[in-house]
């Protein structure tokens, strides 16, 4: 029972496991979010770094304070309703067509929330301290579904606190930096087709599902990342703002992998790979990528203001590849994945109804890292078109009242994971119906 080819192969699981390891941390962290302003929400964010009125600006481009009247504070709280339905098939190792579900809906609603302070310095400097998630993302399955073994649940959040400093050389043109301190945190799970693993080599007893296990991943870690920017206004009613995010790599060093094996597998595993699929800890090291913004604000009047907004971010260099190294006798994995750079574009107007009341608008193009090639169901992402909407309300000088919607325009994207070491051979093909919808309010106020 213990041959040489029975090695191999649970040797070959064990390579697979890490895979999906690695799979399961880089596609959760492909989800960027720009939720961090109800304001910015009405107009699709354009105008991002160069609009005045919103403390927000604190976090995307710093020199954008000289844009912020006194000492405010400013608290915002947005709803994403994702929705991600799979429908398909799989496959068993020998053909078969895999048992279970569809999964039900994968997505949920989550709440983002933010949180800024601003306060002048003198007559040219500012001070600025800025709560965020920039990155994060959520999907989980039902349990037995078909696509078990490519993945359960994934839940990556990353939370930035940063403080930012500017100083206008004069007002046309601001500079400004900040530093923060970003917290992340994973959790992702899948089952293991050890019966298929064993079955391969011909262990009495075990078939293809037979005998299912499940592993569980957890880790978080602190790091520090930077975004430095410039404002400059060839006029009074034109604002142009570039801004330049850091990369943020995450080294976690207490990593925590959780491996259940039922026990008529675990016997067997015991003598064939001994001191392997135990509860161990591990490293690795995950890089959050970098991004620059081209943001663009001109008053055509005392009513209408438009903007526009570049923002490009650079996926493929922080994610060339990932290793996960094992304190146990599992081994290393190193997986090459082919996630691209991607560009988001929007176009918004503000237009004041009255002296109280802002109504807003805003369309955008919003790519996905992910392809055809690379889709996974730990993140069936998929390019987005959106439409928004929002409305503001200043009932005194000092308090400001936002509200803004978008809706998510998409394609419905394939999956097609074929069966190799990372899922035991079990394959699936399908199709998502993929849905979102974002709902935000903010609260600012001006001492």
């Amino acid at each position: 029972m213990h041959t040489a080819s029975t090695l191999a192969r649970v040797t070959a699981l064990a390579v697979g496991i890490a895979g999906v390891l690695a799979v399961g941390h880089v596609n959760a962290a492909a989800f960027q979010l720009k939720e961090n302003s109800a304001k910015g929400l009405g107009r699709a964010f354009a105008g991002s770094g160069s609009a005045e009125g919103d403390a927000s600006i604190i976090a995307v481009n710093p020199a954008g304070m000289r844009q912020l009247e006194g000492t405010q504070i400013q608290g915002d709280l947005s709803a994403i309703s994702f929705s991600a339905k799979f429908s398909g098939t799989g496959r068993k190792p020998t053909g078969q067509p895999q048992t279970g579900g569809d999964g039900g809906d994968a997505g949920m609603i989550a709440p983002v929330p933010a949180a800024y302070f601003h306060m002048p310095i003198g007559e040219q400097a500012h001070f600025g301290v800025s709560l965020t998630a920039p990155f994060g993302f959520k999907t989980q399955y039902d349990n037995a579904w078909v696509g078990r073994y490519s993945g359960l649940k994934t839940d990556l959040k990353a939370i930035d606190l940063g403080f930012a400093a500017s100083y206008d050389v004069n007002p046309y043109v601001s500079f400004g930096a900040s530093v923060f301190v970003e917290h992340l945190t994973i959790e992702l799970s899948n089952n293991i087709d050890f019966g298929t693993a064993l079955a391969q080599s011909r262990v009495p007893g075990f078939a293809p599902g037979s005998a299912d296990g499940k592993l569980t991943v957890e880790g978080d870690n602190n790091a520090v990342g930077w975004t430095v920017g410039g404002l400059f206004s060839p006029d009074e009613n034109t604002h142009i703002g570039i801004s330049y995010r850091s990369k943020v790599e995450h080294k976690i060093t207490g990593g925590d992998a959780t491996f259940d094996v039922p026990a008529n597998a675990a016997a067997v595993l015991a003598v064939a790979q001994p001191g392997r699929f135990t509860s161990t800890s591990g490293k690795a090291t995950l890089t959050l990528p970098a991004s620059a913004t081209l943001s663009v604000t001109h008053n055509v009047n005392d009513r209408w203001t438009v903007m526009g907004d570049v923002t490009r971010t650079a996926w493929s260099t922080a994610f060339d590849q990932v290793t996960i190294d094992y304190a146990s006798a599992q081994p290393d994995s190193v997986l090459e994945f082919g996630y691209r750079d991607t560009t988001f574009v929007s176009l918004g107007t503000d237009f004041k109804l009255s002296d109280t009341v802002t109504l807003r608008g805003g369309v955008a193009l919003d790519q996905t890292p992910t392809t055809n090639a690379h889709r996974d169901v730990r993140v069936p992402d998929t390019s987005r078109k959106w439409l928004s909407l929002g409305v503001g309300w200043t009932p005194s000088a000092n308090i400001e009242y936002n509200f803004g919607y978008t809706h998510l325009f998409t394609k419905d994207p394939d999956v097609n994971i074929a069966g190799t070491t990372n899922n035991q051979g079990n394959s699936l093909t399908g199709k998502y119906k993929v849905r979102g919808d974002v709902l935000a309010a903010s609260f600012n106020y001006k001492f």
